[in-house]
C-alpha cells in the first residue's frame, strides 16, 4: 500500500457492514487510524480485529446513528482517542422490511437512520475537521439515489437515497471555501448482506439483481471502498459536491 492516508484518523459509520467494512480495512491499510461505528457490537469488533491482525489501529465504537447524542459521542471519542478527524464516511444505512408495503413506521425509521442520521454526523464531524485545518466527507447513496428503479420497489429507502444527494451538495457548497470537501458514492447492486437476504427470495430475483449491470455481475464491497477511498483522497483534491456512480453501467443503458 502507498500509505495514502498515512497519520490520518477517519470515522466509518456502518463499519460492520459489507461496504462500511471494506472501506474501514481499506483506509487502515493505508495507514488511517479508523474509528469503526455500527449498531452491533459484533459486527463492529469483527472489523476492529480485521484490522488489527493486518497492523492497523482501529477502535470500535457502537450506537444508533439517527441519535444526536451518540452522533457527538461518537466524533468526541475519536477526537479523545485519535487526536483529530480528517475523513468521515457516513456510510450506516437500513432497508426496512416494512418498506415494501408502504408502512408510515418504516418510512420514518428509514429517513431517521438514513438521512437524519447522516446530517447529524456531519453536524458534529465537520466542526473537528475545520479545526484542524479541513477534512473530506463521503457519503453512501445509491443508484436508487438517482432513479428509483429497484428490486423490490423500496419509497423509504429510495427516498432516503435522493435525499443524501441534496444534503452532499448543500454541505459542499456551504463549505467549499473552507477546505471541507463533501461528495457522495452511489453504489448499484453489491454484495452485500441486505443484497443476499433479497436474492434468496426466488430464482427470478437473484438472476435479474446479478443482471442488473451492463457488466452481468454484481460489485464486491472492495471495489465500492475503492471509489471511497479516492473521494477521499488527495488524489480528488478538485471534487466536491459530486455523486460518484459505480454500478457496473446500470445508468449507461
Amino acid at each position: 500500500m502507498s500509505g495514502l492516508f498515512a497519520g490520518k484518523v477517519v470515522i466509518v459509520t456502518g463499519a460492520g457492514g459489507a461496504i462500511g467494512g471494506a472501506a474501514a480495512i481499506a483506509f487502515a491499510a493505508e495507514g488511517a487510524s479508523v474509528t469503526v461505528s455500527d449498531a452491533s457490537a459484533g459486527a463492529a469488533e469483527a472489523t476492529v480485529d480485521a484490522i488489527g491482525s493486518a497492523g492497523g489501529q482501529a477502535l470500535a465504537i457502537v450506537g444508533d446513528v439517527s441519535s444526536e447524542e451518540f452522533a457527538q459521542a461518537l466524533v468526541m471519542r475519536t477526537v479523545t482517542h485519535f487526536g483529530g478527524l480528517d475523513v468521515a464516511v457516513n456510510n450506516a444505512g437500513i432497508v426496512d422490511e416494512g418498506d415494501y408495503q408502504w408502512s408510515v413506521e418504516a418510512f420514518r425509521r428509514t429517513l431517521e437512520v438514513n438521512l437524519v442520521g447522516m446530517m447529524l454526523g456531519m453536524k458534529y464531524q465537520i466542526p473537528e475537521m475545520l479545526k484542524g485545518g479541513g477534512g473530506t466527507i463521503v457519503n453512501t447513496s445509491s443508484v436508487t439515489g438517482l432513479v428509483s428503479q429497484s428490486e423490490p420497489p423500496l419509497p423509504a429507502y429510495a427516498s432516503s437515497k435522493h435525499a443524501i444527494i441534496g444534503l452532499t451538495k448543500t454541505a459542499a457548497l456551504q463549505y467549499a471555501k473552507q477546505n471541507i470537501r463533501v461528495n457522495a458514492v452511489c453504489p448499484g447492486v453489491t454484495r452485500t448482506a441486505m443484497v443476499e437476504r433479497v436474492m434468496q427470495s426466488s430464482e427470478s430475483v437473484r438472476e435479474r439483481l446479478t443482471n442488473y449491470a451492463p457488466m452481468g455481475r454484481i460489485a464486491e464491497p472492495s471495489e465500492i471502498a475503492d471509489a471511497v477511498l479516492w473521494l477521499a483522497s488527495s488524489k480528488a483534491s478538485f471534487v466536491t459536491g459530486h455523486s460518484l456512480v459505480v454500478d457496473g453501467g446500470f445508468l449507461a443503458q
